[in-house]
């Protein structure tokens, strides 16, 4: 269970969220908004990247800004550019140094990484280096890098805005298969359908929540 109580963000003097009052328990949930509309502030507070100024969030009753290291084994967060995910040289060494504090020994993390590599698309990736694969890929393997870890929750923010089109499917088919809960920050709407909830947010504020044909209904409305 995802909690924001009556939760604000400034930066500086512009108000960024105001009164934000949300719980996230279905399993694919979904921010949109134009840009400036704090969708992306709000997905970065589930695993304090980013503290509310007023109001408090919580992750099954955890305090990311307190808790951070338990809320972050709970919570995965995936970037729009994998580049500032991605940091070693190889496949392999970036999806095995998020396995850095699991107690494996280095050959064992190896393999974990080459298994999991084989897992979501990038068989035989291990030794590839890492910024020069294609963007699907460095998605993927930002993707990958993430769930070997096992989280409870993955938050997404804006995770195919760099890829084309056959690229962006077979990102969002791995989505589609996991088990964890997707928090999704998203321009692509055609991605929604098959969400249980989607969140529109407008001026920093909630302005509809619903299934995904009624919510979207009501932001073509307003950005038009």
């Amino acid at each position: 269970m995802i909690e924001f109580a009556d939760v604000g963000h400034r930066y500086g003097d512009r108000v960024v969220l105001s009164g934000v009052d949300l719980r996230l328990a279905e399993q694919r949930v979904a921010f949109v908004g134009a840009n400036g509309s704090g969708k992306s502030t709000l997905a970065r507070m589930i695993n304090g990247l980013v503290p509310p100024t007023s109001g408090r969030v919580r992750v099954d009753g955890l305090d990311p800004s307190r808790d951070g290291r338990e809320v972050r084994r709970r919570v995965g967060f995936v970037f729009a550019n994998p580049d500032s995910q991605i940091v070693m040289p190889t496949a392999g060494e970036d999806v095995a140094f998020s396995l850095r504090r699991s107690g494996l020994s280095k050959r064992e993390r190896a393999e974990r990484a080459a298994q999991a590599l084989a897992e979501y698309g990038l068989d035989g990736y291990a030794d590839h280096p890492a910024h020069q694969l294609s963007g699907g890929q460095k998605q993927l393997l930002a993707l990958c890098a993430m769930l070997v870890l096992d989280p409870d929750v993955l938050v997404c923010d804006e995770p195919t805005t760099l890829l084309d089109l056959r690229n962006k499917r077979r990102f969002v088919e791995r989505l589609t298969g996991l088990r964890q809960q997707i928090v999704l920050v998203t321009h692509d709407l055609d991605l929604l359908e098959s969400f249980d909830r989607v969140i529109v947010l407008d001026e920093g504020r909630v302005v509809a929540d619903d299934r995904p044909e009624h919510a979207l209904r009501h932001y073509r409305t307003l950005v038009t």
